[in-house]
């Protein structure tokens, strides 16, 4: 008994498998291009918040000399309603 040659894989599924692969690869792709928007969008809102972080602190310091003052009119105090 003679053994058959391996057969040449069809075309089906080899056609399908490169399907696939392309559709992964697109996927990585739009992963990728997400991924990095992310990071440009944290790495900015990082430096708001350390913007942020600073005016307050500067704030707090400008706040802290002014509280020992009395205010000036008691009218200041009321609520916008009032």
């Amino acid at each position: 008994m003679t053994q058959a040659a391996p057969r040449p894989p069809s075309s089906a599924p080899s056609a399908a498998i490169e399907q696939r692969l392309t559709e992964l690869e697109i996927k990585a792709s739009y992963a990728d291009d997400l991924l990095d928007t992310l990071n440009t969008l944290v790495a900015r809102q990082q430096q708001q918040i350390d913007l942020l972080l600073r005016e307050v602190s500067r704030l707090r310091q400008q706040g802290g000399d002014s509280s020992m003052t009395p205010p000036g009119n008691l009218r200041d105090e009321l609520p916008p309603h009032y």
